[in-house]
């Protein structure tokens, strides 16, 4: 058990990484080409749109299971949020299932597509690289994903989960917590 748990810590630390990396490079090269064609007018980044896509990708996809194993994704939860706890519980249970069964099976057809483009042997315009290097990014994001989904929906069968609902391996739903006061942070933005 303490290996999953040094290999799950060390997995986070290489999404942060990535997704970080990512952001930080789709920064650089757009700056960097607006700056080189407005003040130097030169076409010197004249790679940065194909960088930048190639990092979109990364973040995009590497992010859908990052986003899962923090409970940060993108939800509809106006009957959610006015349920009962029992069957909060039950529909958190069946969404990370039917969710983690999706992810698998765009991981299926997105490998077929990466196989598709190695197949085609088609290169990027201004970097000259193959083209499936950009799409080798989308299975394996997907499968990130599917194993969190799958990890969301065992964590809400686990003895931790007895009273409380799971959005992510580590997030308890924010219907659940008990600390239901407003805080100066929480009116800041308003």
């Amino acid at each position: 058990m303490k290996f999953f748990q040094i290999l799950d810590k060390a997995v986070m630390k290489l999404e942060e990484w990535i997704l970080s990396f990512s952001v930080i490079l789709i920064s650089i090269m757009i700056i960097g080409n607006v700056i080189a064609r407005e003040i130097f007018n030169s076409g010197a980044f004249y790679f940065a749109y194909e960088v930048s896509k190639f990092a979109i990708v990364i973040a995009t996809f590497m992010g859908i299971g990052y986003a899962a194993r923090k409970g940060r994704h993108i939800s509809m939860s106006a009957f959610y949020d006015f349920a009962p706890f029992k069957v909060r519980k039950v529909m958190m249970i069946v969404i990370n299932f039917i969710t983690s069964v999706v992810m698998f099976m765009m991981a299926y057809y997105t490998y077929s597509f990466v196989m598709f483009e190695y197949d085609t042997g088609a290169i990027t315009t201004s970097l000259q690289l193959p083209r499936y290097l950009m799409s080798v990014f989308l299975p394996i994001g997907f499968i990130v994903a599917g194993i969190q989904f799958l990890r969301n929906t065992i964590v809400n069968f686990t003895a931790k989960a007895k009273d409380k609902v799971y959005l992510g391996v580590d997030a308890v739903d924010y219907n659940d917590t008990k600390d239901k006061d407003v805080k100066l942070e929480d009116i800041s933005s308003v």
